[in-house]
């Protein structure tokens, strides 16, 4: 018995929306909680593309949270606020690290995020 699994594309336009409800969005379609055959331990055949990312509409009190790193070293906690990260990296860097904290922290949240694309 064969199966042919083809790989779904979705597609999310993000000119106007807020970024959580993009990122909600994108994170449910990689996991494959929208399809009948879902299982958790399994990564689905699923590319999700985010574009117009630097039309997305951030609130002003959104653009001074904190996103913070930690290498592990004493001092090595670097901390860089939305608007400054946005700034340096753009608007696509921030839709990532969104959707990656909305995925599972286990050995599938890299492949699923090897799933995202997304453009400015």
């Amino acid at each position: 018995m064969t199966t042919d699994s083809q790989k779904t594309e979705y597609t999310i336009d993000a000119a106007g929306k807020r970024l959580g409800r993009v990122a909600t969005e994108a994170a449910s379609l990689l996991m494959g909680k929208n399809t009948p055959d879902f299982v958790r331990h399994q990564n689905p055949d699923v590319t999700v593309k985010i574009v117009n990312a630097s039309k997305l509409d951030v609130r002003e009190g959104k653009e001074t949270d904190i996103y913070q790193s930690y290498s592990g070293y004493p001092g090595g906690r670097r901390v860089e606020t939305l608007e400054h990260l946005a700034k340096r990296r753009g608007y696509a860097e921030v839709i990532k690290r969104t959707v990656k904290g909305m995925l599972p922290k286990n050995k599938l949240q890299k492949p699923m995020m090897h799933n995202l694309e997304v453009t400015e």
